[in-house]
């Protein structure tokens, strides 16, 4: 019952991403300080085998896996027995992981790295990188992603919901970004 009642309590919305990462903190291998999980997050069934770093933002929906499960296939064809494939997962300081991004079993991925929503990680990503995709690869370095983002950053860390939405739509157009 005590299972339940921590998963329940992980997945209160009014819980702080703080928070949610402090309970997580002794499933996992290591977590250092100043972390954020949202809701959502999967860190699978061996959470022990993941270390993150300090700074690390996990958004919503991300999932960790740390075995292979098409094992499977072959324990039934008697070829693995009783076997299983793992692998730990490391995340690097000042790292963020967008939405729903999945990270394979082996995984490293370097500090100061951002990881695009909606990718899945299935090799090693450098340090100081902007990766995404399917399979996720290095797209720029954290230095080019700022500058490409330089025109558009705007001050608004700090404001109220009511101050931001005055800012943002009293805003120039030419000074949101457009994809």
């Amino acid at each position: 019952m005590k299972n339940i009642l921590f998963s329940l309590k992980e997945r209160n919305p009014r819980l702080s991403n703080r928070k949610r990462a402090e309970m997580y903190r002794d499933k996992l291998g290591s977590m250092g300080k100043n972390c954020e999980v949202f809701m959502k997050v999967s860190f699978g069934s061996e959470p022990y085998l993941i270390d993150i770093g300090d700074n690390v933002r996990i958004t919503y929906g991300v999932k960790f896996i740390t075995h292979d499960g098409g094992l499977h296939v072959l324990r039934n064809l008697d070829l693995a027995n009783n076997g299983a494939v793992y692998g730990k997962i490391r995340i690097g300081d000042n790292t963020f992981i967008g939405n729903d991004v999945i990270i394979l079993p082996g995984v490293t991925v370097g500090s100061n790295c951002v990881l695009g929503a909606g990718s899945i990680i299935t090799r090693s990503i450098p340090d100081n990188s902007v990766a995404a995709g399917i399979p996720a690869k290095p797209l720029r370095t954290i230095q080019d992603y700022y500058e490409k983002n330089k025109p558009f950053i705007h001050e608004t860390i700090g404001m109220n919901s009511l101050q931001k939405k005055e800012y943002l739509l009293n805003l120039a157009p030419e000074l949101l970004i457009k994809k």
